[in-house]
């Protein structure tokens, strides 16, 4: 037991981890391969701290507490970093390499080669923030226009960062899964290019670039360590981040690749209920979450095709939990590293803490003192008057 955070109900729900080669189908090696090679080379790449928060798990009573910080990636404060902006470039590759009738690499696309014709390809995509900064940044390197949809909810702050990259943002009144279907729309009347993070029907090669970027991350968790993981606990939102990396993962660590919780806000519980269903399955999002980057109502299908089969439990956590864990982070108890995270970065982590405090939720979930849980530290500061918020005890709804 613990007394880190306040009483919370947190559901469960168990999944049948079944055989089958969506790991290595949906995202393939050779595809992870590309994306390293081409994302380790662009300025400023540099690996990302993977913590251990011993303190931190001796206190909930497991082996190993590791925490992978995505907020220095790239000076864009989160993973997503890895993902739009290379989804971008592959997108450019491919449609330059159409219009002048020859194959161009993406080192031409980065080294600028092929600026002008660049200057002719318009990019869009809905976000809750990171992704459409990763998008807007990856535009303004390769020279490439940018638009960018955002819901009525996302901040400020987080608008002005994508304008701050050159893309024209267009805010709407809906909610996330609105924005997505206003950017296809839109871009399938202007001939623009949807650079997505989320799959549908026909539309799969983006997602599945963002994803394979994703990769860059897992293989340097892989690579700083010398056993795998027990437990990875990964955050939902369209299941894009949560099946890239376990691709990665079973790829990497195969038979003993660790079991797999996702976790969700109890608000926008779209994979909880596609495991409850047995099926990709969307939900209405009624009221937005804190965890902004989590506020998804409809599972991406490539996402799912691997999460059906390699995710062994579903959690969903009430937005309550978030802000107690924003600041245990950056007030870590004696010994741990001082980590400044966003709303959307410990999602697992309060899982982690509310499952110790519930024994039969931990034995549900195979925790015990052996255990060594990874954890997805998906973003930084990424609304700076949001954290200072929850730094202050306020309400940063």
């Amino acid at each position: 037991m613990t007394d880190l955070l306040p009483a919370a109900n947190v559901m469960h729900i168990s999944a049948k981890r079944v055989a089958g080669d969506a790991a290595h189908r949906v995202l393939s090696k050779d595809g992870f391969d590309t994306a390293e090679v081409e994302i380790t080379a662009w300025d400023g790449y540099a690996p990302t701290p993977l913590y251990a928060l011993d303190a931190l798990a001796a206190k909930v009573g497991v082996d190993k507490v590791l925490y992978k910080h995505e907020g220095p990636r790239f000076g864009l404060a989160s993973f997503k970093a890895l993902g739009g902006a290379y989804a971008a470039l592959r997108v450019l590759q491919r449609e330059v390499s159409q219009r002048i009738g020859q194959d161009v690499s993406l080192a031409d696309i980065r080294n600028g080669h092929f600026r002008d014709d660049c200057a002719k390809i318009t990019l869009v995509s809905a976000t809750d923030g990171n992704h459409g900064r990763s998008l807007a940044w990856g535009c303004e390197r390769f020279g490439a226009p940018c638009r960018i949809y955002i819901h009525a909810e996302v901040s400020e702050a987080r608008a002005q960062i994508m304008r701050d990259f050159g893309a024209e943002v267009i805010r709407i009144t809906g909610d996330y899964d609105a924005s997505v279907a206003l950017a296809k729309s839109e871009a399938e009347a202007n001939g623009w290019f949807v650079v997505s993070d989320t799959s549908w029907e026909g539309y799969t090669e983006p997602p599945r670039d963002v994803m394979a970027g994703y990769g860059v991350m897992t293989r340097e968790i892989c690579r700083a360590l010398d056993d795998a993981p027990t437990h990875v606990f990964l955050q939902g939102g369209v299941g894009g981040m949560a099946a890239g990396i376990i691709a990665a993962l079973v790829q990497h660590w195969g038979a003993v690749s660790p079991r797999v919780v996702i976790v969700e806000p109890d608000l926008a519980p779209c994979l909880f209920e596609s495991a409850r269903q047995g099926k990709a399955t969307t939900v209405e999002i009624a009221e937005e979450t804190i965890m902004a980057g989590l506020s998804c109502g409809e599972p991406s299908a490539l996402a799912w095709d691997i999460l059906e089969q390699e995710a062994s439990d579903y959690l969903i956590i009430p937005d309550t939990l978030v802000a107690p864990m924003v600041r245990l982070l950056a007030r870590p108890l004696p010994g741990d590293p001082v980590i400044e995270a966003g709303e959307s970065a410990v999602a697992g982590l309060s899982a982690l803490v509310a499952a110790r405090s519930d024994a039969a939720l931990s034995a549900a979930l195979g925790l015990d003192a052996s255990s060594r849980v990874l954890l997805i530290g998906s973003e930084g500061i990424t609304d700076p008057v949001i954290y200072q918020q929850i730094m202050e005890g306020l309400d940063a709804a």
